[in-house]
């Protein structure tokens, strides 16, 4: 047991690849607890924050070992207060304050842009990686970005709708429909969670709005059957379920 842990700590292109899809599932195990409570980070977002946090201490570790070993007469010219690692760190602090400017909260309580900030992120790891010649970590964690952001995001939409939590956006005629609509959702045995009012008045040709954030019953769990429920009452203009 101990002999095989000892193997598993050696830095070599197995132990990378176990390390890189490690941190994908792990950082997908987080992402799964928060997509099931309808937060904006969810499954992606948090595989592509692990997968680039994995990278960078893989290209630590690749540095230390190039450093000690076929960059070692390099290393004894300049002396050991080379840093390598030095400017890699400032790069990933700019690239925080980019991915900060590219995240924006849009209409209806919906935060844009958390999956471009983290793509950012694994990315300009993912470059540092290669400007240091670690071209094995390259070639696997670009696989996986790929991976992550491709093939997982109509995944990720179809676990979003399966789900009992649902959020929705009703325009209506009047502020005092908000509890005509609650009662019809409570009579699918839904729980509301918290309802958000967005406009009291019509402004610009649109109707006064509200964000219902609810759950729905085990029984009675259709996305689609709430928002007809809903439609049909004639004070409502319209509905749409909002999915982050």
């Amino acid at each position: 047991m101990m002999r095989s842990l000892a193997v598993l700590r050696q830095f070599s292109f197995g132990t990378m690849l176990l390390r890189l899809l490690l941190a994908m599932l792990s950082g997908g195990a987080v992402g799964y607890g928060r997509s099931r409570k309808a937060r904006a980070a969810g499954l992606r977002t948090y595989m592509l924050i692990s997968i680039g946090a994995a990278m960078a201490v893989l290209l630590t570790l690749y540095q230390y070992q190039m450093l000690t070993g076929p960059w070692a007469e390099v290393v004894a010219q300049v002396g050991m207060k080379f840093d390598a690692a030095r400017l890699a760190s400032q790069v990933i602090t700019g690239i925080g304050f980019l991915g900060a400017g590219i995240i924006i909260k849009i209409a209806h309580q919906q935060v844009k842009g958390l999956t471009t900030a983290t793509g950012l992120f694994a990315t300009v790891i993912m470059g540092i990686a290669a400007g240091a010649g670690f071209y094995e970590c390259v070639t696997v964690a670009l696989v996986l970005i790929v991976l992550v952001l491709n093939v997982m995001s109509p995944l990720e939409i179809a676990f979003k709708r399966r789900l009992r939590n649902i959020t929705l956006n009703v325009e209506f005629r009047s502020v005092e429909d908000i509890e005509r609509i609650t009662r019809v959702i409570e009579a699918q045995e839904a729980k509301v969670y918290d309802i958000d009012v967005e406009r009291t008045e019509p402004k610009d040709d649109k109707y006064p709005s509200a964000i219902f954030i609810l759950q729905l019953s085990r029984k009675n769990h259709s996305h689609s059957g709430m928002l007809s429920s809903v439609a049909e009452l004639d004070c409502v203009h319209s509905v749409q379920e909002l999915i982050s």
